[in-house]
């Protein structure tokens, strides 16, 4: 089933849903957030179904971040708005199911992206898959739960280092520090993806739900969150957001 941005289906137990953006490498915009909310809503109603799997459609990209051209011309209320709503529709809404979402990450996972599949509960990525949140480099910072769940996944450290220079980093090195789960060749990554429902499946549903919430509840508290939401949205109507913004649409090196 295909919808306005998203291609579904259910089969075997497993629901797929693929961002279907491949022109605009799959990039976040509100529309999509809110579509794939409703999406995983219906999934999470759904008695036959026991695992999501989350991909990005073409070869590509993953999400290769947000949709700049939605809020370049916000200032810090809007900003605040749009990362509130995002939250709460998607980057806090999918930890909180109770069934696992596996992020089957095809390609570029940059910025909103990253956070996307940080917020499944299982990341699976290609080998040519690349990961990274450059925020910095607009003038912001990420606002969907990347400085508080990058630490959780791969030490303060190695965060500290992919969020202040917001360099990527290839699949082989994300699996090393913990990013992700698996790497894979990038024919087999539907397939891997597959494989790693199935073995959860076998399992029961309700422990599968109460391991969720369990592990769910060693995260760190909500304070972490909103500080990053209220430092997100102080980013906007800065000089350097309006440089970081004009550079990445006038495709040179911002100059800061």
């Amino acid at each position: 089933m295909e919808g306005k941005l998203t291609w579904v289906e259910i089969q075997d137990g497993i629901g797929w849903i693929k961002i279907n953006r491949e022109k605009k490498l799959n990039a976040l915009n509100r529309d999509l957030i809110d579509e794939l909310h409703d999406r995983l809503v219906d999934f999470q109603k759904d008695s036959s179904l026991k695992v999501v799997i989350l991909t990005g459609s073409g070869d590509k990209a993953f999400v290769a971040g947000a949709d700049i051209s939605e809020f370049s011309s916000f200032g810090p209320q809007e900003a605040a708005e749009l990362i509130r709503h995002g939250n709460k529709a998607l980057f806090d809404f999918i930890p909180q199911l109770e069934k696992p979402v596996i992020a089957a990450i095809n390609g570029y996972a940059l910025g909103g992206g990253l956070e996307l599949a940080m917020a499944c509960h299982l990341r699976i990525a290609a080998q040519h898959a690349k990961m990274g949140l450059p925020e910095v480099s607009l003038g912001i910072i990420p606002g969907y739960g990347g400085t508080q769940r990058l630490p959780d996944l791969i030490g303060k450290g190695n965060a500290m280092e992919m969020i202040l220079t917001g360099d990527m980093i290839g699949a082989e090195k994300a699996l090393q520090m913990g990013l992700i789960n698996k790497v894979v060749p990038s024919e087999k990554l539907l397939e891997a993806s597959i494989n790693l429902a199935e073995r959860i499946m076998k399992n029961a549903p309700n422990s599968i739900k109460n391991a969720i919430k369990s592990v769910n509840s060693a995260e760190r508290i909500s304070k972490g969150f909103q500080e990053e939401n209220f430092q997100f949205s102080n980013c906007f109507g800065t000089a350097d957001f309006d440089e970081g913004i004009a550079a990445f649409f006038e495709k040179r090196k911002a100059k800061f």
